[in-house]
């Protein structure tokens, strides 16, 4: 329910700051720093990813270094496998030079003794064609026969000796020969794999080692953003705590200011709401029951019993205040207003609810007796009611049953109740209370 007074206009001195050019300004300052803190976030993101791709690309690097050194053992070892049968090919070509070399002294010895050796064979021909006589024949033929034992007796002996070193000789050069044959075939197609393999190696070294140098340079160009990025972010930080102390002292002129502006204003409105009130002709509130907070004196002299928003015993709350107060006490008007219900409610003995304009209403239950009208416009501070000798029936759910009577209060505002200490006046307030 809602009570209307009229307004009185107020104004802050001309020499008072404006709080709400303060409290712009404040503002404006809030938005830049919520923008450079956006800023500052995005600033840090960026750090952040920097530090991380700077960490991986360190990371690339060493194992790049680590691919590399072991590319660089394994180029090692090729090159030592690629000497060592170097080496041993040598060896091999040393060893058949020195063979060829036995076989051309033995070559040239079977030469020089070609003509002792043709002899031989000679007769080695012969005697398979004509074998030896019987001891009984011509003289010639004895002589012939002792002539052929006598040379093959001083012949074959030193021919079979030379025939079988050369045999032996001739053997052994054919083996070395076949063996040599294959070893250079084999350290051929090893020296080509490690040729190869050189190369292969020697490729994937010179990219690791350009893939190395680009990372280096990398990190370099992420450390050099990642300095400015820090130094951008320092300097965003010291600009966002210089902006919020701005606010803060902005902030500050700014409820200095309001609270200069409020106490005047507050004055202001007391000294025109107690020279509205102390106009007695006036026809209808002289200032909007909005702008009566702190004004309004209790309708009935008491002490409270329960508040806004206690529990009513019944699983519910109090949607008002209740008051006890002395037998047969008056009951004034809290505001200006007009009557709109006056007469018994249920329970509650005599109900009073005054308009007070702008969708505020008064209610006012537990009087024994009403003695203003309906429709009748009431002042602030008005008798409108007088209580009774004991509590009525309501004091059960608003009071406290003690046998005293108890006034409920209640204040609506479009058809919700709302909490009325915020009207009282400050002394009131405090002993409603409590």
């Amino acid at each position: 329910m809602t009570v209307c007074f009229a307004t009185a206009p107020s104004s802050a001195q001309t020499s008072q700051p404006d709080p709400e050019a303060l409290a712009r300004e404040a503002m404006q300052k809030l938005v830049e720093k919520q923008a450079r803190e956006a800023e500052l976030k995005a600033i840090e993101q960026r750090l952040a990813g920097n530090a991380d791709a700077r960490a991986s690309l360190e990371k690339e690097i060493a194992s790049i270094r680590a691919d590399r050194a072991a590319l660089n053992k394994a180029l090692l070892d090729t090159t030592a496998r690629t000497q060592a049968g170097e080496e041993r090919l040598g060896a091999l070509e040393k060893r058949l030079a020195l063979l060829q070399s036995s076989e051309t002294a033995i070559r040239r010895s079977l030469e020089g003794r070609r003509g002792l050796i043709a002899e031989v064979l000679a007769a080695l021909q012969r005697i398979g064609r004509r074998p030896p006589p019987a001891v009984l024949v011509r003289p010639e033929d004895i002589l012939e026969a002792v002539r052929a034992s006598m040379l093959l007796g001083a012949v074959v002996p030193d021919l079979r000796q030379e025939i079988e070193i050369l045999a032996t000789d001739l053997a052994e050069l054919v083996r070395l020969r076949d063996g040599i044959g294959v070893e250079k075939s084999r350290i051929g197609e090893e020296m080509e794999q490690l040729a190869g393999e050189r190369q292969r190696l020697a490729s994937l070294i010179e990219a690791r080692r350009g893939r190395e140098a680009s990372a280096a340079k990398d990190v370099e160009a992420q450390r050099a953003l990642g300095s400015e990025l820090a130094g951008q972010a320092r300097s965003m930080r010291d600009f966002v705590e210089k902006i919020e102390k701005e606010i803060s002292v902005a902030n500050k002129a700014a409820e200095a200011a309001r609270q200069a502006i409020e106490q005047e204003t507050r004055e202001q409105r007391e000294r025109m709401t107690a020279l509205a009130f102390r106009d007695p002709a006036r026809l209808a509130p002289k200032i909007a029951f909005a702008d009566a907070k702190g004004l309004l004196s209790l309708p009935v002299a008491g002490s409270r019993l329960r508040g806004f928003g206690a529990p009513d015993g019944a699983g519910g709350t109090i949607r008002g205040i209740s008051l006890e107060t002395r037998p047969n006490a008056l009951v004034s008007a809290p505001s200006d207003g007009w009557v709109v219900y006056a007469g018994p409610f249920r329970s509650f003995g005599q109900l009073l609810i005054l308009n007070a304009g702008g969708g505020y209403y008064i209610l006012l239950a537990g009087m024994q007796r009403i003695d203003v009208a309906l429709n009748q416009f009431v002042l602030a501070g008005e008798p409108v009611a007088t209580m009774g000798e004991t509590s009525e029936a309501a004091a059960t759910t608003v009071g406290v049953g003690t046998g005293q009577p108890v006034l409920y209060i209640e204040f609506r505002k479009d058809g919700v109740s709302i909490d009325p200490t915020p009207w009282w006046t400050k002394s009131q307030g405090e002993k409603v209370r409590g």
